[in-house]
């Protein structure tokens, strides 16, 4: 097996509406971003994963036709809101395998006026369609009432954390969406950057409750590329290349384990605490070694559970994680810097690649005025319902 695998190079595209680009445009541009980044060209690649999920199924081939086709063996890859973490993944195995020393993955969509999707196509899509606030079907009773809409979910997710640990009302939850708006403000890639105030947020139209619209993740437009390198190419490659790598100490990808419970309402909680505790224990660290922390926060509600899911704090202590202020920007464990979903947007496909980008850059020095200083260590963390959750842990070069 090969040796350790680097982010030799990474872009992201600014996320919003692109009324001018198709996917074809918004995924060429986030691969000649990342291969500037990388130093490198089409040539040194070894293969291509590919996520596209509202596009065509063979968007790999026809993405090849725009960014140079080579002859390597391309993955289209589908997997709900994880894809993009999945394309990365499937790079970095055939890395690991032996099969090529360089690989790429990119994630596009675009979704801006999607509105709100129900039934198969919302759970392909992932569940970021909510600005337009319309509502959607109700699932098939089967032991519990459900819904299958992705605001319903999550709503109903949140309540239970609630109801199982006490302390997480409609207050604390906007407060999750407050802090995400003004961490957008100094991300120039957002695709909202706009800072609420409370009230605001709380007095938003009622998608489900808890979650206003403002709670909700944006539907927009957008792409993002990584360029991985196994650690023994990259010890060829020039200095400054060596210093901007970033390395990958663990990537995961895991799936709901059968138990006794509701088949019709998701469990979002299991598949993310055994990917995260696999990822700490693949990386040789614990959760109190992370710098920053950018998980998938496609409604307020879903963050807070994600604090106690990757252990970020004890079971139980998400609300008094989130009430000491450590997962603001200027506290102890930054969380979400980029404005997450809520803010920054969620184009599906393109959304696990993008919170790597993000860590990634913090990692290199260059966040700009959202920089952590001092960033050695940070997890970026997305779930699929379907289901799928993706964790990778990412290291700065020594």
């Amino acid at each position: 097996m090969a040796d350790n695998v680097w982010i030799l190079g990474i872009h992201m595209t600014d996320f919003g509406k692109h009324r001018d680009k198709d996917t074809l445009d918004l995924g060429s541009e986030a691969v000649a971003g990342a291969l500037a980044d990388a130093g490198v060209t089409m040539r040194d690649i070894g293969v291509l994963a590919s996520g596209n999920l509202i596009g065509n199924p063979g968007f790999g081939q026809l993405l090849q036709k725009q960014i140079g086709q080579t002859g390597i063996p391309v993955y289209n890859v589908s997997n709900a809101c994880a894809t993009g973490a999945t394309a990365l993944r499937v790079a970095m195995m055939a890395i690991k395998s032996g099969e090529t020393e360089m690989g790429l993955a990119v994630g596009v969509e675009k979704l801006s006026g999607a509105g709100l999707l129900t039934g198969n196509a919302a759970k392909a899509e992932g569940g970021s369609w909510v600005r337009e606030g319309r509502f959607g079907a109700v699932a098939p009773l089967d032991g519990r009432i459900g819904t299958e809409t992705m605001p319903g979910v999550f709503a109903q997710i949140g309540m239970e954390y609630d109801h199982t640990y006490g302390g997480a009302d409609f207050a604390l939850f906007a407060g999750i969406a407050e802090k995400n708006h003004a961490h957008s403000t100094l991300n120039p890639k957002a695709a909202y950057q706009k800072r609420f105030t409370l009230e605001e947020i709380m007095n938003d139209v009622m998608i489900a409750y808890p979650n206003t619209r403002s709670m909700c993740s944006a539907n927009c437009d957008g792409a993002a590329a990584a360029v991985l390198v196994s650690e023994t190419k990259l010890r060829t490659l020039s200095l400054e290349q060596q210093r901007r790598a970033v390395k990958i100490s663990a990537s995961v990808l895991t799936s709901d384990p059968w138990q006794e419970a509701c088949q019709i309402l998701p469990d979002i909680n299991t598949l993310t605490r055994q990917a995260a505790r696999t990822a700490y224990e693949q990386a040789g660290i614990g959760p109190g070694d992370l710098d920053l922390v950018e998980l998938h926060d496609c409604f307020a509600t879903a963050e807070l559970v994600h604090y106690d899911n990757l252990g970020l704090c004890e079971p139980g202590g998400a609300v008094e994680l989130f009430k000491s202020g450590a997962t603001w920007r200027d506290g102890r464990l930054p969380v979400n810097v980029s404005g997450g979903l809520e803010s920054k947007g969620h184009p599906v496909s393109a959304t696990g690649i993008a919170n790597v980008w993000e860590i990634a850059t913090h990692l290199r020095g260059e966040a700009g005025p959202r920089q952590i200083a001092g960033a050695k260590v940070g997890l970026a963390h997305v779930i699929g319902l379907g289901s799928a959750c993706g964790v990778h842990i990412l290291e700065k070069a020594s």
